[in-house]
């Protein structure tokens, strides 16, 4: 329960709420829940910037902020909280100067580090709410676990191409309103590593996170002043392309590891192991590597080997490497494998390294001992060999 019993509205406070203040189900005493309440963001990218500047705006009395990450200009189409003039600051310190000049009244406080099993217990403990803003999996299951240990409310999200998921995790009642599911109850597993495309390799529509990042902010206000129907044991998908919107029930599992009636996970464990990235799926030694410079000291002296293109038809009108290459996108690999020779060197890139590192550990399992990846992908060569070649 959130506690109001000392908290005050000045005028100029109620005069900035007063929006707030005329709604019936919010009113002065759900302000007051407002001004009293504490939310962690994680995350201050596509999703976090429109719930941050929703709960600022909505008066929040303490909003937390964790992102290690800083602004690139990458981030401009749909990152909303940040503009030309902080490319290249720390998003939490971007981020807090503008929300500070939306809001004086509601207290920021920035967390430029990664949340890890190590941190994250103390960072989220002294919060009511934590929201996810994030777009990889360790870091969900890393969240979803340790609020279920804290017993915070989880408000989760994520965006991808032109849709979006939002749901409310809640393993204990909070504020009158009922426990139901984890995101383990719904994702008892992840998928594999490399399954599942970041925004950064599949793309996302500009507006999406802000339509996403608004429903998560809405759900945290209802959270806190009590009120209306959360999204706990619901979970709304949202089809831009269609403009749809349905809502699915999920149920909690009385056989969760981490909320069931008899958990077997009570301290936080190592998520990246969890989540397959330290398995050995991907190759990660710098042996299988090539630089930029590296490979432009091959081209030069014209050493024989294949460029091999894995990225997707409409990726290379977006910008295109300047020398000769096969393209065969990630996906139709194990079908025209035949198309390579095993006896020839083949270096292959992508957009950065992602999928060309999937890549290669797949031609490596038919069989090809000659393969590099290009580090850095197509985006290393622009900026490193040839600045006239697009990034993206």
């Amino acid at each position: 329960m959130i506690d109001i019993a000392n908290v005050r509205l000045t005028n100029e406070q109620i005069l900035r709420y007063s929006r707030h203040l005329i709604l019936p189900e919010v009113g002065m005493a759900g302000q007051k829940k407002l001004r009293a309440a504490s939310v962690l963001i994680i995350g201050a990218g596509g999703l976090g910037c429109p719930i941050a500047l929703y709960l600022t705006a909505a008066g929040v009395g303490r909003l937390g902020l964790v992102d290690f990450d800083v602004v690139d200009r990458t981030n401009l189409q749909r990152q909303i909280l940040y503009g030309e003039s902080v490319v290249g600051v720390p998003k939490v310190e971007a981020a807090a100067e503008r929300l500070r000049d939306l809001n004086p009244d509601v207290e920021i406080e920035t967390y430029p580090v990664r949340l890890t099993s190590e941190n994250a217990l103390q960072i989220m403990g002294d919060y009511d709410i934590i929201i996810d803003g994030t777009d990889n999996f360790p870091t969900r299951y890393l969240t979803n676990d340790a609020a279920v240990i804290l017993g915070k409310p989880y408000i989760y999200g994520s965006i991808f191409r032109f849709e979006g998921q939002v749901s409310v995790f809640l393993s204990q009642p909070f504020n009158g309103f009922e426990r139901g599911p984890c995101y383990r109850c719904l994702f008892p597993a992840p998928p594999p590593p490399g399954a599942v495309p970041s925004c950064a390799e599949g793309g996302v529509l500009g507006v999406l996170p802000g339509i996403v990042g608004a429903l998560q902010a809405a759900e945290a206000i209802k959270l806190i002043v009590g009120i209306g129907e959360p999204l706990i044991g619901k979970m709304m998908l949202i089809d831009t392309l269609r403009m749809e919107f349905r809502t699915v029930k999920i149920r909690r599992n009385p056989n969760c590891p981490v909320c069931g009636d008899n958990p077997t996970i009570r301290e936080l464990i190592d998520y990246e192991e969890f989540c397959g990235l330290r398995r050995g799926e991907v190759p990660e030694s710098d042996e299988i590597f090539i630089t930029p410079q590296d490979l432009k000291a091959k081209l030069d002296a014209n050493e024989p080997l294949l460029l091999l293109d894995v990225r997707e038809p409409e990726e290379l009108e977006i910008s295109e490497f300047p020398h000769p290459y096969k393209h065969i996108p990630l996906d139709d690999l194990p079908e025209r494998v035949n198309e390579l020779d095993l006896t020839t060197d083949i270096v292959v890139f992508c957009r950065n390294d992602q999928r060309s590192r999937l890549a290669a550990q797949m031609l490596q399992r038919m069989g090809f001992t000659r393969v590099k990846v290009l580090k850095g992908g197509i985006n290393a060569w622009a900026q490193e060999i040839d600045p006239s070649v697009p990034q993206y």
